[in-house]
């Protein structure tokens, strides 16, 4: 009986252990090319009046801005720092959620860091380390 038990358990531990070295390998092969979409992308963004442009890279860092000459006809330069500064946060923005977007396919759905991405909650990257500990004590 006991011999039973315990194929039985090693056919499950098994499987488990299949399924995570296959859904590794399924990550593992996909990192190349994610890291190459990841360097690739930018993400540009105008400001209401097209009078500013801005584009940043998958880390929301600005690549390049234009300013359209029409700036000069009204001298506020506050105006326009404000400007160019919403119209650099909204491409940081959607840089951020593009990154996600693009990371949660190569990911677990249930992964810490694919939570990580989504919540900028560091606890997420070491929550099931955390509860495997809890379980071990």
């Amino acid at each position: 009986m006991t011999d039973n038990v315990d194929r039985a358990a090693n056919r499950a531990l098994r499987a488990r252990f299949d399924d995570v070295f296959g859904q590794y390998q399924q990550l593992r092969s996909g990192l190349d090319e994610l890291q190459t979409r990841l360097t690739e992308l930018r993400v540009t963004e105008r400001s209401d009046d097209g009078q500013v442009t801005a584009t940043v890279n998958a880390r929301g860092e600005l690549v390049s801005i234009e300013l359209d000459p029409s700036i000069y006809r009204n001298r506020d330069a506050r105006a326009l720092s404000a400007k160019i500064t919403a119209t650099v946060r909204r491409a940081s923005a959607e840089a951020t959620a593009k990154t996600q977007e693009l990371v949660a396919g190569y990911l677990p759905a249930d992964s810490g860091t694919a939570d990580f991405l989504r919540t900028g909650d560091f606890g997420a990257l070491l929550g099931r380390a955390d509860s495997v500990l809890r379980r071990s004590e």
